[in-house]
């Protein structure tokens, strides 16, 4: 199995103290030039550090590459509403020439409820929420007839090819939801033998919706320092069942990061 290399974009970072924003433009560059398949955007209103709006810093990696795809790792559906979402989604389609990457989620508790009460959003329903929206989402994206929650019947235009899904979360209720709606599973920091035991969950899973097992993505993998060890890692990933990797900035700066995935690039 080929395993497809990304990287996150430099526009927060899960540790306050260290908050990492950098240059998007040469980042995305950066990465096209090394030879990664994809960059990444984490998406929050209020977060627990400073952080840049994920569809503004997408589009804007879009627009300095050409084969690069760009994903929201993840996108918090339930803060939005499913309409505006998908709006956003189908325009960074067209803008991207159909580069786009859907990582959905519900969000890190570690961030609080602030960001979901400024948008007006219940951080309890968030779950729900997620499901309701990733029912009519694909059809919102496509530019096909919906009917809203509300009864409200709206169809967005221009349409737009619906990107692969990929829904984020290590609980039963995020893998199920993987299994019933998304074309892939996002886990963090898992390990070889876990990714191993959760395709094997997911395939179950899949099976009684009738779908096909949801490929599975890697954040934040534990790799050692060196390169060529790294990339060995790297193979065991894929032998057990992960399509993709992305390594998450260094505290050492985000140039730093990008420059251990291009070694880890040149050596798979």
């Amino acid at each position: 199995m080929t395993l497809h290399l990304g990287a996150i974009l430099p526009t927060s970072s899960p540790d306050p103290a260290r908050p990492i924003l950098g240059d998007i433009r040469a980042a995305a560059r950066l990465a096209e030039q090394a030879g990664l398949e994809s960059v990444w955007s984490t998406d929050h209103l209020v977060a627990s550090s400073p952080i840049l709006d994920s569809t503004v810093t997408l589009a804007t990696a879009a627009a300095v590459t050409d084969r690069l795809r760009i994903g929201y790792g993840v996108l918090l559906l339930a803060l939005r509403p499913a309409a505006w979402a998908a709006k956003q989604i189908g325009a960074l389609q067209y803008v991207s020439g159909n580069r786009l990457l859907l990582g959905v989620g519900t969000g890190n508790p570690a961030h609080g409820d602030i960001g979901w009460r400024a948008a007006g959003a219940s951080f309890a329903e968030r779950g729900a929420r997620t499901d309701e929206a990733l029912r009519v989402l694909p059809d919102l994206v496509a530019g096909k007839p919906v009917t809203l929650a509300d009864g409200a019947e709206v169809t967005l235009a221009p349409g737009a090819a619906v990107p692969p899904i990929l829904v984020a979360g290590d609980g039963p209720r995020a893998k199920r939801r993987a299994a019933e709606f998304a074309d892939g599973w996002i886990t963090i920091a898992a390990s070889p033998a876990d990714v191993a035991a959760s395709a094997r969950e997911l395939s179950t899973l899949a099976e009684t919706f009738g779908r096909n097992a949801p490929a599975i993505t890697v954040v934040a993998p534990p790799l050692a320092a060196a390169p060529r060890q790294a990339a060995d890692q790297l193979a065991e990933y894929a032998a057990s069942g992960a399509e993709r990797v992305i390594l998450a900035p260094s505290p050492a700066g985000w140039e730093a990061s990008y420059q251990f995935a291009a070694e880890l690039q040149r050596a798979l």
